[in-house]
């Protein structure tokens, strides 16, 4: 079947050199390294995109390896200052996260950690699948954990001790839909690492969430017919009322819009963000009609 123009609308985009935000940062260097959950598609991309973009060295990882090499290929072809290393893991397997924060460690000085990989199930609570849940769990909340847990040693030991953890976080880490239990359970919890990592960083190690709306993501994508099955909708209702329907903005963002606030939360301009959460949403959660 061919997609419709409101899917084609919600394609993912291209990232382009010209769409990363520089900064002028004397942290960010080619000796930096930050780990980037997800690196494979979508915001995860993105971010690395734009790290790289900023002459730091990405620790990219993913299950995904030829998602991986994708990203590694992009890098290339942007001719980006920093690099981009892959490390193929599962973000359920503790020695896998271990394997990758020390394969990080080889490459430079650990700075900064971006949560960002995540799934989606759309299911009411009394059918969702514990299974689905107990991975959505292990990888969008224990995997962050456990991985700010093995990077804090690091970051403390820098040249100056300065780093940060940034959490990819969603307006359903605000409010929530129904049929996405594990989601906002899991986005909830983001909210409360970002904050707990806050608490312990003695303003040295910072930490920050990022919450948007829907994004132009294969995530997004892939879950169009599920949510519109569960609502009764068709595709285009979907798109128009559910995604994009309480907002105020008439369009969704796209993975670089995001990867930039990242840039921005790891920066120097942002000392005093410190376990807060940039809500680019739209003005989905915080207006009604």
């Amino acid at each position: 079947m061919a997609e419709s123009a409101n899917e084609q609308q919600v394609a993912p985009p291209t990232v382009s050199a010209d769409e990363i935000l520089r900064i002028d940062d004397e942290r960010f260097t080619d000796t930096t390294v930050c780990i980037v959950t997800g690196a494979g598609s979508g915001i995860g991309r993105a971010i690395a995109l734009a790290l790289a973009g900023n002459g730091m060295t990405v620790v990219g990882t993913d299950i995904d390896d030829a998602g991986l090499d994708e990203t590694a290929d992009r890098v290339t072809a942007l001719d980006l200052d920093g690099r981009f290393e892959r490390v193929s893991a599962d973000l359920t397997n503790d020695e896998d996260l271990q394997r990758i924060v020390t394969a990080a460690a080889d490459h430079g000085s650990i700075r900064y950690l971006a949560n960002v990989a995540g799934l989606q199930h759309i299911d009411p609570i009394e059918e969702f699948p514990m299974d689905i849940y107990d991975a959505m769990h292990r990888i969008m909340l224990r995997a962050p954990l456990y991985l700010s847990k093995l990077c804090l040693p690091h970051m403390r030991s820098t040249d100056d001790g300065v780093g940060c953890v940034g959490n990819m976080c969603s307006a359903h880490g605000h409010y929530v839909t129904a049929d996405k239990v594990a989601y906002n359970i899991t986005k909830f919890g983001l909210r409360g690492l970002t904050q707990s990592i806050a608490a312990e960083g003695n303003g040295m190690v910072r930490s920050f969430s990022v919450s948007t709306g829907y994004v132009k993501t294969p995530l997004v994508t892939d879950q169009l017919s599920d949510t519109a099955d569960q609502r009764g909708l068709s595709v285009e209702e979907v798109i128009e009322d559910v995604m994009l329907g309480q907002a105020r903005t008439t369009e969704m963002m796209t993975p670089i819009d995001v990867a930039n606030l990242f840039v921005f939360g790891f920066s120097k301009h942002a000392t005093h963000l410190n376990g807060g959460d940039l809500l680019f949403d739209g003005g989905m959660t915080l207006t009604y009609e």
